[in-house]
């Protein structure tokens, strides 16, 4: 049976509108991540929510879109792409609009949690329109680095723009930005986007349930084994049965005829790795990124806006560099920029280590600029090669897999550095404190009131303040250490085992067995 994807002939759509469409939708779903992290400070301080907690702001977004990615990539393969992104867009916007509209903890992880939902049903249908728009192996390849240069322009944007609307209104109007998105959009999409689907594939129920269960449970134990710790029963729990699920996940796709996800594919050691590196950028954009904001604000006292500007160069380098890099592929291959971005990054979170309370600002910029720089071309790399390395019918599939790893390391990025800032600040506050000459009641008072959340640094006298600052300031190096060592070793793995040469229009040494049919 035939497995080619089928476009609607009853319309004519431009590409280029297409593309713009698409980048759009995408960039919505990436803006929500940033923009949640540049309004946790508000929201703590409105809502009083304590650190254990004010992790699931950003998780309870990041948790459906990793669980249900690859099952919306499916169903757009089966009832229409374009189907399901126009109501991805309309879902995230009610999320967002829920959460704009929150004045409790519980309403606003219920809009996050609808908001994930509708970017799960958006990113792989958004680049899987995109891969069958775009025959051209070219014109594709440049295509899919606009797209993720797109998804680089919603994370860059949206600190900036939670900062500007912070400095003026509540944080609540942060969450807005994508109910206007989301409605142009919708403007764009509606008459000039081509409907595509891949006629001939067949539901597959049980890897759907059993992937979902997999991946939902493995990304709740992580999110709460930072808070509660690895060792916690009910972290434990999650974390086995997320490893039966993928077992079974696995032993099912390989008998199944038309599989949700062809395992086959990690049969190459080079398309295996891509899904590690598409992982790690994430971990690193949004770890990194929510210990810059907590440095910037709680260490240097900025405000929303002041951080918000504070990472613009960590941002626009980002973009820069994911538009430089997808031409660059075409003429050198996805490996090398792929090494070394990763390497750049890895370099550039060893030299954020300088920084401190004294630190003068324009050093820690031009590091996080190397930062995004290198976060550009590890994240346009990645995904030219997780899509050039299978057949563009099999193009949804590839683009479920690598947002799935994306979102796993993104919800990784900050529960792991999130966790580790916390409890490094927390274990060298009481010396800290000791050191500044802060002891007795007065000391047991502020390590309890910084565990709960609920200390008020401009409340302190100067010198509890300073040890405060330097508490973090350990916490966010502590940070900063171990996602160097992570980006290290993904570079070492890159090199040593992602083989491909200039793309020419056929598939890259990547290239996996291809997909059975029936």
């Amino acid at each position: 049976m035939s497995h080619a994807t089928r476009i609607s002939s009853r319309r004519v759509g431009s590409p280029s509108i297409t593309l713009f469409a698409m980048c759009l939708t995408a960039g919505m779903t990436f803006l929500e991540i940033t923009a949640t992290i540049g309004t946790l400070t508000a929201i703590g301080n409105d809502l009083h929510v304590l650190p254990s907690t004010l992790v699931w702001v950003a998780s309870s977004y990041t948790l459906p879109v990793a669980a249900l990615i690859l099952s919306a990539s499916t169903l757009g393969s089966l009832y229409g792409r374009k189907r399901l992104l126009v109501c991805g867009v309309v879902v995230l916007a009610l999320g967002s609009l829920t959460v704009a509209t929150a004045q409790d903890v519980s309403l606003l992880l219920t809009g996050q949690g609808i908001a994930g939902l509708g970017a799960a049903l958006i990113l792989p249908n958004s680049i899987a329109l995109i891969t069958v728009t775009f025959t051209d192996p070219h014109r594709r390849t440049e295509a899919i680095g606009l797209w993720a240069a797109a998804s680089g322009i919603g994370l860059a944007a949206g600190p900036v723009i939670a900062g500007v609307l912070l400095e003026h209104y509540s944080w609540h109007s942060v969450f807005l930005t994508n109910v206007v998105l989301g409605a142009v959009a919708l403007a764009v999409t509606l008459p000039w986007v081509v409907e595509s689907r891949q006629p001939g594939q067949r539901l597959d129920p049980a890897g759907l349930v059993l992937g979902t269960l997999a991946v939902s449970c493995g990304v709740f134990g992580i999110i709460e084994g930072g808070s509660r710790g690895y060792g916690d029963p009910r972290v434990v729990v999650s974390f086995a049965v997320a490893a039966v699920a993928a077992a079974a996940f696995v032993g099912v796709e390989l008998r199944a005829r038309d599989p949700m996800v062809d395992v086959r594919l990690f049969r190459s050691r080079s398309f295996s790795v891509v899904m590690v590196v598409s992982a790690v950028g994430l971990f690193g954009f949004t770890g990194v990124t929510l210990l810059v904001v907590l440095f910037f604000q709680r260490v240097l006292g900025l405000t929303q806006f002041a951080t918000g500007l504070r990472l613009l160069p960590e941002m626009l380098a980002f973009i820069l560099a994911s538009a430089v890099t997808a031409k660059l592929v075409r003429k050198i291959g996805f490996t090398i920029p792929m090494v070394a971005g990763l390497s750049l990054s890895a370099a550039a979170s060893i030299v954020m280590l300088s920084a401190d309370a004294t630190t003068y600002h324009l050093s820690l910029e031009l590091s996080l600029a190397l930062f995004g720089a290198g976060l550009g071309f590890v994240v346009a790399a990645s995904t030219a090669a997780a899509l050039t390395s299978v057949a563009p019918v099999h193009a949804a599939m590839a683009s479920g897999l690598v947002n799935t790893f994306r979102q796993v390391g993104a919800v990784m990025g900050t529960a792991v550095l999130g966790t580790i800032l916390t409890s490094g600040a927390t274990s060298r506050l009481p010396a800290a404190l000791t050191t500044s000459g802060v002891t007795g009641p007065l000391q047991d008072d502020i390590v309890l009131a910084f565990s709960k959340g609920t200390l008020n640094p401009r409340s302190l006298p100067a010198p509890a303040r300073t040890a405060l600052q330097n508490a973090l300031t350990s916490g966010v190096h502590a940070g900063l250490i171990v996602n160097a060592g992570l980006f290290a070793i993904a570079a070492i793995m890159a090199a040593a085992l992602v083989r491909h040469q200039h793309l020419g229009g056929r598939p890259v040494s990547a290239q996996a067995p291809p997909v059975r049919t029936p």
